[in-house]
């Protein structure tokens, strides 16, 4: 496939700071926020970690990436990074794969991963995303700063996947595919996904009264969810979607990475973790709105 050019960083100077200056001091001070839990010990293979504005997120992503910065560090070792994240704005029934060669940051361009890139496409049902529909999405975006920052010093390049309105055969299909190249040892995953969006701008406003207050029902919800997630659960975390229809916009790209997990060769040796939850507002009543944000961390234990 013949590469083109470079995708911008069109949420800069909006969703977060577009100085490099500041953007590192943001990142650095939430990082040192972060902690680690010595009993997660292991290898990451995988984070999820939200995609909303930073200032409303990243102190939340910061989480996953310090496990990530702990793990890889700086090393002359090539890595590759898959990235998977919902579509907002475009529809697809399938994955999509970037034609591009570079994806910009305000600290200096991402290399794509063109090999890769090109193998997927040959071996599996992806579609080709356009630079514009690229452009207008955040879910992969918000990501890149962090990456960076994360593997600075290291060799690594970028497998971006956009992740379509996947049936949860399709979310088993692309499992089993992509597993192959999560057992690779020179390989992680990192899943862009905020959780439950509550509100009525949201057309969604569960709320179980014995559960307390709605942020308190909200977070009962959430976790539920991250449980399953936890549990390294397709089957159970595609029901639970089903029964609650919690709002969790990267729910297919969660499905992709759960049935990753299960097709992996190193399946028994896996353990996923919530290591923070926040929401943008604590709501309190009808009028109000919220988004949760969560990150987890897949460890390959020894």
């Amino acid at each position: 496939m013949e590469s083109e050019g470079v995708r911008a960083a069109t949420h800069a100077g909006s969703w977060y700071t577009n100085r490099k200056a500041a953007l590192n001091q943001q990142l650095e001070g939430w990082l040192s926020v972060a902690k680690t839990e010595p009993s997660f010990a292991g290898k990451v293979k995988a984070i999820i970690g939200p995609h909303a504005g930073y200032d409303y997120s990243g102190p939340t992503a910061a989480w996953a990436y310090k496990y990530l910065q702990q793990t890889y560090g700086p090393t002359k070792e090539k890595l590759r990074v898959f990235l998977l994240g919902p579509c907002h704005h475009i529809y697809l029934k399938t994955c999509g794969l970037t034609k591009l060669r570079q994806f910009a940051t305000p600290f200096g361009n991402i290399e794509v991963d063109r090999a890769t890139v090109d193998a997927l496409k040959a071996e599996g049902n992806f579609a080709l995303v356009n630079q514009e529909d690229e452009e207008e999405e955040h879910s992969l975006e918000m990501h890149l700063p962090y990456i960076f920052k994360a593997f600075e010093g290291t060799n690594y390049t970028l497998i971006p996947i956009m992740v379509g309105n996947l049936s949860a055969s399709s979310e088993a299909a692309y499992g089993k595919l992509l597993a192959k190249y999560f057992d690779e040892p020179d390989t992680v995953f990192v899943v862009s996904s905020d959780f439950c969006h509550w509100g009525s701008r949201f057309q969604y406003t569960w709320h179980k009264q014995e559960d307390g207050p709605i942020h308190k029902s909200i977070e009962k919800l959430d976790k539920r969810g991250i449980d399953l997630i936890q549990a390294q659960d397709p089957s159970g975390f595609e029901a639970y979607l089903k029964e609650t229809e919690n709002t969790i916009c990267g729910r297919h790209p969660i499905g992709v990475l759960l049935n990753i997990i299960a097709n992996s060769k190193n399946r028994p040796n896996l353990s996923t973790k919530l290591v923070q939850y926040a929401q943008s507002e604590a709501v309190t009543s009808q009028r109000g709105s919220s988004v949760s944000y969560a990150s987890l961390v897949t460890f390959l234990l020894s």
